[in-house]
């Protein structure tokens, strides 16, 4: 009786696990991939979702549907992807505030940063410039500082994600000005308001300020990172122009499929990117708008999300920042 028991018992087991087996060793993939980009059309995470799908699509045969869906400091596209189906076919192109910040400016998120996601790989660390309209007799970040001295409280510095938002905080606290933020929902957003002059300075990413800044529209008096950038060679950075140092700045993405996804299709997506973003054609592409990717296994991806999630409390605390 016990050794018909215990056939039962496996023959039973194997039932359970027979759909995930099969999932984990069926063709991947045979149909359309969706790549969640949790703001609206034309920003870095937009940008660089879309230089990564075009080559996946080729490569794996199969269209790559880039997704917007703005919202919610990305509480919105997170949402979604958080409760998508585990198989591969809708990821989140996440930024840092989502798997970082957002859970030090909500008291409840819809999502859990950590254990609703799986991490496939780190993409880019962009770079942020300090920017104002062309128009603006504001010629350096020096002029800005003074500026916002004889002033107190009336520049008002304009920022679509968390991270930009809190730089906006920082540079005010380190430079001993007082200015007002204002909150956009996504570079495409801080761009009209620099160029409809609604706010007097941004900090955004290359990516979407660059074609301005070439065109003549915006200027850039500073650039927050070291590296080089070749559209700019002779942009300062903020530390040298004026003195003011705010550490470490940098906007991260990285791509992540919802939790349960087979570690198969994990580490297929991660060389897959891998590979994208290696190709010295791609990254100079990237690098020339200031994207900068950068990638990293699942594994080293997640040790890097726990190390931001442990440097940003204070930050956002110091700020005064919550959402509710």
């Amino acid at each position: 009786m016990s050794s018909i028991r215990s056939a039962a018992l496996l023959a039973f087991l194997a039932l359970l696990t027979a759909p995930a087996l099969a999932l984990a060793q069926a063709p991947y993939p045979e149909r359309p991939i969706h790549i969640v980009v949790p703001f609206p059309a034309g920003g870095p995470s937009d940008a660089m979702a879309r230089i990564i799908g075009e080559r996946m699509s080729a490569d794996f045969g199969q269209g790559v549907v880039i997704e917007n869906r703005p919202g919610a400091n990305t509480l919105v596209g997170a949402e979604l992807v958080a409760k998508a189906a585990p198989d591969g076919y809708t990821l989140l192109m996440a930024i840092d505030s989502t798997l970082v910040m957002n859970q030090y400016l909500y008291s409840k998120l819809p999502y859990d940063p950590i254990k609703d996601f799986d991490p496939i790989t780190l993409v880019a660390k962009t770079m942020d410039l300090l920017v104002v309209n062309s128009a603006s007799d504001t010629k350096t970040a020096q002029d800005l500082i003074a500026k916002a001295k004889a002033e107190p409280g009336k520049l008002n510095c304009g920022a679509g994600t968390i991270a930009t938002k809190l730089t906006c905080v920082l540079f005010a606290e380190r430079a001993g000005i007082e200015t007002v933020l204002l909150p956009y929902n996504g570079s495409a957003e801080v761009a009209h308001g620099i160029l409809t002059k609604s706010v007097d300075f941004v900090f955004d990413g290359p990516s979407a300020v660059l074609p301005l800044i070439q065109s003549g529209d915006l200027r850039a008096l500073a650039k927050l990172d070291p590296r080089p950038l070749p559209a700019l060679p002779d942009l300062p950075t903020l530390k040298a122009a004026t003195g003011v140092d705010l550490g470490e700045v940098s906007v991260w993405l990285g791509l992540v499929a919802p939790h349960g996804t087979p570690p198969v299709i994990i580490d297929k997506l991660a060389g897959e990117v891998a590979k994208i973003l290696g190709d010295p054609q791609v990254k100079a592409k990237a690098d020339a708008v200031g994207l900068f990717p950068v990638t990293a296994p699942p594994a080293e991806f997640a040790a890097f999300i726990q190390h931001e999630a442990a440097r940003w409390p204070d930050v956002v605390k110091k700020g005064g920042m919550h959402f509710d």
